[in-house]
Parts: structure tokens; C-alpha cells; sequence
């Protein structure tokens, strides 16, 4: 459960000889964020409320008073329990040392005991910044350091034999015995808690219950047996713990979505989705590729729902930063076909024809729905495609009458926030789907010549949108000028922030040129305009 656990104070020996900045604070009273990508280090409190909360691929449970530390180049993201809100601060602060940038050695989440009086310094430093005095904005350096030193000697400093509390050694049992026949009283009589407490800690702690634990664990290990091995589906079922294997048919397809012998056809071919996009055109065909690009803030959602499901996970940074490490890793899986964007540099298209059978899909010269049926053809499933797309004209036809009654003519107008950029609808999929696929009126004339076109506040005024859909880009600098943009007076006056019309929407999935991609951002779009029914 946690990422930092200090044995002995000479872990912290390290603090020596660093120099620390703090940058500012903010609290954050949320349902949900989106992963964020950050810039510096970022030390995160704990106020109320129950959730989530992710740190690149780490997911800590949040507590009251849990403390919890990101480094500059990962992304976090935050996710209450449903039908609550969570309350947290981030504080911000640089690190160097006279050698230049250095490592801070907390990481993760950090177990403190819980005396540390780390609320009253968070509302300090929140009014010391705020303060419009020169020497009180300078006093929270200060005070910043105090709730450092506050945090540091509060750390559970613990030996090896008591490192892992009751549940936890629980958790541990049930990983390593989850084909075994488990009850809650056995596991409840081993942390030494009775039944009920033992329930309701666990779920609290993991976000999901013990027999729901049990059967996460005999499902992805029945998967890797499909996808590793070629034994019977009676034998899988006895061998990740149920005795019945109709029993354990129904339980998966509950599970996972399919049929065990459907997953394992599925699973016949090393399909590659090189690019996040096609990985949406095979979810839409009802193919789980072998290899896909995930990551908790680049490919969030699929990141959450097919993480478990795809074996091979490729880098998904931003910018294609990580291809070598991407070929190199699919030279190693042996992949039957790689279907790819057809947008490569000429060496990575060079080195990746080296490892399998590559499609390109054409990126530019064809929209999405022509994207999907290509896609299908390759993969020999063109029935699904044709399929898909008639569902999809059903539900559009649908969307459109629907947002008709609700908005009628009303302009819209969908703008992107990068750097310190306000953009005039920059993604293809964006346009297409607002103003073709459901007709919307714009609030300015909108075409691929057009689009990215860089707006100032006189323009934005201009235009004087009914409504105003808002994506931006979740890096610091761009998260600034959005705050900037907000208290700007100009922005202030616009017609749709005076009504309260203003909608975010976030680039997962309205940046992305898929299938899958616009049947969601459909979804998305009838939800945000759900309250003015």
C-alpha cells in the first residue's frame, strides 16, 4: 500500500545538502481531476473525504491527514468515491542542491503517524499567500519548511517484522492462496478483527471488497492461463479456484464482457495497436489488441478499463517520445501484425516493419468511419465495422434530435487552452462530431483551414458564443493561463460565462480520431448539457 516506508532515520539522510523553493499551494475540494501533468514536486495533503488519488502508475487510497509526494514529470489525478467529494492541498516546491536539480526522497504516499499537524499549516500557508504584504507571501518559506520538518518527524520509522499491518498481511495471504477456498471470517480471525470490521476496513483501504479482491485475482491469472498456456477451460477454472467451470463461464463473462472461449479467440493473434487511435478502432471492432499505448494520463480511459486486459503495455508519452523503447519491447513480444498511423518518421517506420507485418492507416486522407472499415478489412472483420456504423448512425440521429429540444440554435463555440494559447477548435474529431454529425450551430465559421487558429480576448468577445466548450491541456503552464483567463474581465463579460454555459471537456476523448473515441465524446456531450432539460 505504500510506495514510501521508512525503516530507519538514516533513509532520510539524503535531506542534507538540498535546497528547497516553495512555489505555492492550492486547495483542491473536487469529485474528480483529471491527471495533470506537473512540473515540480508536489506534496499533497489529505483533508476530507474518501477517493483515489493516482500518481503516474501508483494509486494510493485517500485518507484524512495521508501525505503523499510527486515528482516533477508525473502526472496526478484525483477520484472521490461515488456520490462524495474529497478535499486535499498541493504544494509545490523545487529542489536543488549545489550540483544543480536533486532528488527529494520521499516518494508515493508517506506514513505518518497521525498527530502531525499538517491541516493547521496548510491554512497558514493558504493565507500567508494570499496576503497582499510582500513579507507574509515571504513568510511562507518558512512556514513551508516547518510543515516539512512537522511531516518528517512524524514518519512511522518501523522495523521489517512490523512492516506490513493486519490487513495487509491479509491482502498478501489472499494473493498467494486466491485458488484456495477463502471466507471473510477465515481472513477477518487472521488480522485478528471481527467479520463486519474486517469488511468494511478492507473496502475503505482497496476501494473494493475482499471477495471482490479474491475474484479480480482468479480472473486475470484465468486470462494469463488462456493467453500462456493450452489447457482445457475445465482445467483453468479448477486451477484459479472454482470447481464448477459453467460457474466459472458465467462468472467471467460477468467479469471481463465475453465468454472465455471468445477471449481466447480474441487472443489467438498478437494484434499491436501502435497509436491510441487504433486502439479504439479494435474496441469498436470488438478486438482486444496484444500490445496497446497506456498510461493513467495519456490514455487514461483506456489505461482504467483495458489496462488488465491488454498483456503488452506500450509507452503512451506524449509526442511519440518513447518509440525506440516501444519497438524494442514488440521485438521481444514476437507480434503476429502491427496496424499503425500512417504519420511515422521514415526510421520507425524502417524498424517497425523489422518486427511484424505493418498496416498503415491513412491519417489525414480518410475520416474515422472509413478509418474503422480499413481497420476491420485488415483484421478480417469487416461485418463488425458495418455493424458498428449503423448502431452509430442510430444513436447520433437520436443525439441530435435530443439536443435540439435542448439547445436549439443556440452558437457553440469549442476552444483548446495550450501554453499560453486560447485556440478555436483545434481536434478533427471535435469539429466533425459538433458540427457535422449533430449539427450545431457554431459561433464562428469553423473548417480545417481555420482550425488551431489562435484567439485573443477581442476575438472571443467577438464571437459571443451561446455556450463555450473548453479543453485544456492539463500541464502547468496551460493550467495557469487558464486560471489567468478566468479572472480576466474580458472573459468575465463574455455571454456564455454571465449564464453560466461554460463546459470543460477534457482531451481524453475529444482529442482523440476514433470510433470508440467519438461514441464516447457523444456520451460525454449529452451529459454536460443534461441540466438544461
Amino acid at each position: 500500500m505504500y510506495d514510501t516506508l521508512l525503516h530507519s532515520e538514516a533513509d532520510l539522510d539524503s535531506l542534507d545538502g538540498l535546497w528547497l523553493k516553495f512555489k505555492g499551494i492550492r486547495r483542491l475540494q473536487t469529485g474528480a481531476m483529471e491527471p495533470q501533468l506537473i512540473g515540480s514536486h508536489a506534496l499533497i495533503i489529505a483533508g476530507s473525504g474518501m477517493g483515489c488519488l493516482m500518481i503516474d502508475l501508483l494509486t494510493c487510497r485517500l485518507s484524512p491527514g495521508g501525505i503523499y509526494m510527486a515528482s516533477p514529470g508525473q502526472t496526478v489525478g484525483v477520484s472521490a468515491a461515488e456520490g462524495d467529494s474529497v478535499e486535499l492541498w498541493m504544494l509545490n516546491f523545487d529542489v536543488s542542491s549545489v550540483s544543480g536539480a536533486a532528488a527529494f526522497p520521499l516518494k508515493g504516499e508517506v506514513c505518518v503517524h497521525s498527530n502531525a499537524q499538517t491541516a493547521v499549516h496548510c491554512e497558514l500557508l493558504l493565507s500567508y499567500c494570499a496576503s497582499r504584504l510582500a513579507v507574509e507571501r515571504f513568510r511562507a518559506q518558512g512556514v513551508f519548511m516547518e510543515l516539512l520538518y512537522e511531516i518528517l518527524t512524524h514518519i512511522r520509522l518501523l522495523p521489517d517484522s512490523d512492516s506490513r499491518s493486519a490487513l495487509e498481511r491479509t491482502k498478501l495471504y489472499i494473493e498467494q492462496h486466491y485458488n484456495e477456498s477463502l471466507s471473510i471470517e477465515q481472513l477477518a480471525r487472521m488480522a485478528n478483527l471481527s467479520p463486519k470490521y474486517y469488511v468494511d476496513l478492507f473496502k475503505k483501504n482497496y476501494g473494493k471488497s475482499a471477495i471482490d479482491y479474491v475474484t479480480e485475482l482468479r480472473m486475470d491469472n484465468a486470462k494469463q492461463l488462456m493467453l500462456h498456456s493450452d489447457a482445457r477451460l475445465r482445467d483453468i477454472a479448477h486451477r484459479v479456484g472454482y470447481q464448477d467451470e459453467f460457474y466459472f463461464s458465467r462468472k467471467f463473462k460477468q467479469e471481463v464482457g465475453m465468454s472465455p472461449t471468445g477471449y481466447i479467440k480474441n487472443r489467438r493473434r498478437k494484434i499491436v495497436a501502435y497509436s491510441s487511435p487504433i486502439l479504439g478502432q479494435l474496441l469498436s471492432l470488438k478486438v482486444l489488441p496484444y500490445a496497446a499505448p497506456l498510461h493513467p494520463k495519456w490514455t487514461g480511459y483506456y489505461h482504467k478499463m483495458y489496462g488488465k486486459d491488454i498483456p503488452l503495455h506500450l509507452s503512451a508519452y506524449r509526442f511519440d517520445l518513447d518509440w525506440e523503447s516501444n519497438i524494442e519491447a514488440l521485438t521481444r513480444a514476437e507480434p503476429d501484425l502491427i496496424i499503425s498511423r500512417d504519420d511515422l518518421q521514415p526510421e520507425e517506420r524502417r524498424r517497425l516493419g523489422a518486427v511484424a507485418p505493418v498496416h498503415f492507416i491513412p491519417l489525414k486522407e480518410r475520416n474515422w468511419r472509413e478509418q474503422l472499415e480499413m481497420t476491420a478489412e485488415v483484421i478480417g472483420v469487416p461485418q463488425e465495422a458495418a455493424s458498428w456504423l449503423r448502431k452509430y448512425e442510430l444513436q447520433i440521429s437520436l443525439a441530435r434530435e435530443r439536443l435540439r429540444r435542448q439547445i436549439g440554435e443556440q452558437r457553440i463555440l469549442v476552444i483548446s487552452i495550450f501554453k499560453q494559447h486560447c485556440c478555436l477548435c483545434p481536434a478533427r474529431g471535435m469539429r466533425e462530431l459538433i458540427y457535422e454529425d449533430l449539427r450545431l450551430a457554431p459561433a464562428v465559421e469553423i473548417n480545417a483551414a481555420n482550425a488551431g487558429r489562435i484567439l485573443d480576448a477581442d476575438q472571443l468577445a467577438f464571437i459571443d458564443a451561446d455556450r463555450i466548450l473548453v479543453n485544456v491541456c492539463q500541464e502547468p503552464e496551460s493550467l495557469a493561463h487558464w486560471q489567468f483567463l478566468q479572472n480576466a474581465s474580458s472573459w468575465k463579460d463574455l455571454k456564455a460565462v454571465r449564464q453560466n454555459r461554460v463546459y470543460s471537456i477534457s482531451s481524453d476523448p475529444w482529442r482523440e480520431y476514433s470510433a470508440y473515441a467519438v461514441d464516447r465524446m457523444v456520451q460525454d456531450l449529452l451529459n454536460i448539457f443534461a441540466g438544461d432539460l
